[in-house]
């Protein structure tokens, strides 16, 4: 199966970069180091810890996990691939200089065997579910150790991959090891082949997230900026048809208050003019952050329209609504808003994240809303009721803590193994 998948990779090979292109319609640094794509790189590397985190949602995961790693192995250089820009821009603003940053090549066997002689990994590590089936078997074939670490597989993600069950087979036992989220995540990577002895549950490294130490100050800051005397929420991550549901509830919910102000997050940075055109086509008054615009008492949307600010855009309000949930997309992260104690709402589709969300509502610290109704009536709800919201933010925090310690079990699997 792996010989038709190679197949089917060179045929589709104009279509990754006419797509690369379409994408830099709107965001231009799609069309910046394409060699990069193909496994060309401007400097080599020597003996380095490779990490890979597809996007932004991987990156975040593994920062922890990188700053844990350089802390113990000051004299070894290391290796950040992602395949985004979004992704590459996050981890220039983490880690500045102490990493090296490049773009992992598209899955073509002459590409990763360039990457690989370029950059020399002693091991690579792959956050999340980011699998690649040339570039795991060149690795296997070259002694290169890899780890699946914060490994997540949905149901419906599985379902797929049981179509091509011989090429994941051969590709998780070519694995090191599987570090699981969770028992459910675990024993679907053994279901679609993965060996027992090959598969760990380790928790989500997610969930020891640190909050920056000026957090609170510049939050403090934004809100002044905003309005201390406005009750203002959140709709963070959101997705093409998600945006206009929200503003619907936004209305509702003004014509109980009508000073209440909304921070739309739109998910990704290429929508972030049309989303602005959105709201002014429906006549709403925006404020966007790129542009530092100022928001004024008439202001009813401030466009979060920067990348690296969710967590102090999420501190800024009273009630957090996590999306990528009011249409079928599944769903984001609720840990961000849960580190800082907000009270959370989601939509119905959150089948991405399945086990977290399971979690929270166990512990009655998530409100799932079914449609733009429920959504305005329980922002009313919680603007109303302020005990209540406070209580909701205060059972997402202590589901953050009973959670912890997924990163020192995953640094302790990894640190073990680097020599």
């Amino acid at each position: 199966m792996r010989y038709f998948y190679r197949l089917l990779l060179y045929l589709i090979f104009p279509y990754l970069f006419l797509r690369l292109y379409w994408r830099s319609r709107n965001l231009p640094a799609y069309r910046e180091r394409l060699g990069e794509r193909l496994g060309c790189y401007s400097f080599t590397l020597e003996k380095c810890i490779w990490i890979h985190a597809v996007s932004v949602g991987e990156v975040v995961a593994a920062i922890p996990l990188v700053k844990a790693l350089k802390a113990r192995y000051v004299d070894i250089p290391f290796l950040i691939t992602t395949m985004t820009p979004t992704g590459a821009a996050r981890v220039k603003a983490e880690l500045g200089e102490s990493v090296k940053h490049v773009y992992l090549p598209y899955d073509f066997p002459f590409a990763v065997k360039r990457f690989l002689t370029a950059m020399n990994p002693r091991k690579g590590i792959i956050m999340e579910t980011e699998l690649w089936p040339n570039l795991v078997a060149i690795c296997h074939q070259k002694k290169i150790p890899l780890y699946l670490l914060n490994a997540r597989l949905s149901e419906k993600s599985a379902q797929g991959y049981r179509y091509i069950a011989p090429l994941m087979r051969a590709m998780l036992n070519q694995l090191e090891l599987i570090a699981a989220q969770g028992q459910a995540d675990a024993e679907r990577f053994i279901a679609l082949g993965a060996s027992k002895e090959r598969v760990v549950v380790t928790g989500n490294i997610k969930f020891d997230l640190t909050l920056p130490s000026n957090l609170v100050e510049k939050s403090h800051e934004l809100r002044a900026m905003l309005g201390h005397n406005r009750w203002i929420w959140i709709a963070a991550s959101t997705h093409e048809g998600e945006e206009e549901l929200l503003l619907a509830a936004h209305k509702k919910l003004r014509e109980k208050n009508p000073t209440a102000l909304l921070i739309l997050v739109p998910r990704h940075p290429q929508r972030f003019n049309e989303v602005a055109t959105l709201c002014e086509q429906q006549g709403w008054k925006i404020a966007r952050r790129s542009q530092q615009q100022i928001c004024t008492s008439e202001t009813a949307v401030y466009l979060g329209d920067t990348m690296g600010e969710l967590l102090l855009l999420y501190a800024a309000a009273e009630v957090a609504f996590v999306a990528g949930s009011l249409i079928k997309h599944g769903g984001h992260n609720l840990l961000e808003p849960a580190a800082l104690g907000k009270p959370i709402l989601t939509g119905p589709h959150t089948f991405n994240f399945a086990e977290i969300n399971a979690l929270f509502l166990a512990a009655n610290a998530l409100v799932v809303t079914t449609d733009v109704e429920a959504l305005a009536k329980e922002l009313e709800r919680l603007m109303l009721h302020p005990e209540d919201a406070k209580q909701l933010g205060r059972s997402a925090l202590q589901v953050m803590e009973a959670n912890r310690g997924a990163l020192r079990r995953q640094l302790e699997i990894i640190s073990s193994k680097l020599y």
